[in-house]
């Protein structure tokens, strides 16, 4: 299982930061993205699918089979505020496909289950 790096506190603080301001600063942005896609690594542990939301981050999660050299198989990209939208309930995975805000290639990268990850303040 992977290690918390950022603190759940810090982390949920900089994710609700962004769902104030969507314009917060890049410090701020990058703690939001990692904290959130440490969060989706802590939710589906496993290495057979490859999230990534540059500059700020990538995983691999979700059990299958494991990825080891080069490009892997499974791979999801997006920008962070497509990422973040995602993770708060702002947009479906249906949605963002749609949208063509997501990159998702493989037979094992629908997201979908895992999304939201935290809900966005009422």
């Amino acid at each position: 299982m992977a290690a918390r790096k950022i603190d759940a506190a810090e982390g949920r603080a900089a994710v609700l930061a962004w769902c104030a301001d969507p314009t917060v600063g890049r410090k701020v942005l990058a703690t939001a993205v990692r904290f959130s896609l440490q969060e989706l690594e802590l939710q589906a542990p496993g290495r057979s699918v490859e999230v990534r939301v540059p500059p700020f981050g990538a995983v691999q999660v979700i059990e299958g089979l494991t990825h080891r050299r080069g490009t892997p198989p499974n791979v999801v990209e997006l920008s962070a505020d497509s990422w973040l939208k995602l993770v708060v309930g702002d947009t479906t995975w249906e949605e963002a496909e749609e949208a063509a805000t997501v990159s998702a290639s493989g037979s094992r990268s629908d997201l979908s289950p895992y999304l939201p990850l935290i809900r966005r303040p009422a």
